[in-house]
């Protein structure tokens, strides 16, 4: 190449890249930022994120509010009393929760109750729930058909019975699972104080069937009981003789089943009991 040639070249390079060293030079420093590399990281935090939305305070839903073992390890009739105003929560496949506060419950105290399945200490495939830690779920069925869900408590063969609840939650879906399950009265509308008001009643409205048999109910995803929420108060609670165990002797007699009184979603109400307690 010819020496002007040459030097004609080497002074356009030179103007070009002067031209660009001011350009930088001139850049203030919002557009400097824009020009970083995709490899190198830019160590501002985000502008648009606030603390509560940044993702350093994200996290999954957590149940606070559950409650754990340490609730469950008390002897039976404790237990059925403290049941009374929790909240039993069942979250189904598709993530729907359905929700229901505790309402009636019955105790049974272990192998003297002559009304207890554990009876005499009797330890069977069917009943082995009710000799597993406190907590674990207790599910039978009854006519072949129906499902009762229990949970032990402190001490072999002991349980407690839930009996009913007050709907908090998804109740459209519980009218639905009942209507599905239940026999005679189709096409008539179930009144919310039906859904849950009785021990297979409720076992229907929540889907829990023979499945739930010996599970944990103080670590289960699928099932868990949670504190009253803050403010509601103690429950006036009625002790009662418990329903359907005629056949027991003088167990069947023993106010070993508890309700909130005036609450319309108990099972069965009794007049005498309430009666007794305020004289």
């Amino acid at each position: 190449m010819p020496a002007r040639g040459a030097a004609q070249l080497s002074r356009r390079m030179g103007q070009k890249k002067q031209r660009l060293l001011e350009a930088e030079q001139h850049l203030s420093p919002p557009d400097r930022a824009q020009t970083l590399s995709p490899l190198e990281p830019c160590l501002r935090p985000p502008a648009t994120l606030s603390p509560q939305r940044s993702i350093y305070f994200s996290s999954p839903k957590s149940h606070s509010a559950q409650l754990g073992s340490e609730f469950f390890d008390q002897p039976a009739v404790p237990l059925a009393r403290a049941f009374l105003g929790q909240v039993l929560v069942r979250r189904l496949e598709d993530g729907t929760e359905l929700r229901g506060r505790i309402v009636e419950t019955e105790a049974y105290v272990g192998p003297e109750d002559e009304a207890a399945h554990s009876r005499g200490g009797r330890l069977t495939p069917r009943n082995r729930g009710m000799f597993m830690k406190p907590g674990t779920l207790y599910v039978y069925i009854i006519y072949g058909m129906y499902f009762c869900m229990n949970v032990s408590s402190r001490g072999d063969g002991a349980c407690v019975l839930l009996r009913a609840l007050e709907p908090l939650e998804g109740l459209e879906t519980m009218r639905q699972l009942r209507s599905t399950l239940r026999r005679g009265a189709a096409g008539r509308a179930l009144k919310d104080r039906e859904l849950c008001s009785g021990p297979s009643k409720l076992c229907q409205a929540l889907a829990i069937d023979k499945s739930f048999d010996q599970r944990d109910l103080a670590t289960d995803k699928a099932v868990w009981l949670e504190r009253s929420p803050p403010g509601s108060g103690e429950p006036a609670v009625v002790a009662a003789a418990r329903v359907g165990i005629g056949h027991a002797g003088e167990w069947a007699q023993k106010p070993l089943r508890f309700y909130v009184r005036g609450s319309p979603w108990v099972s069965v109400v009794d007049r005498a009991a309430e009666q007794n307690a305020r004289t």
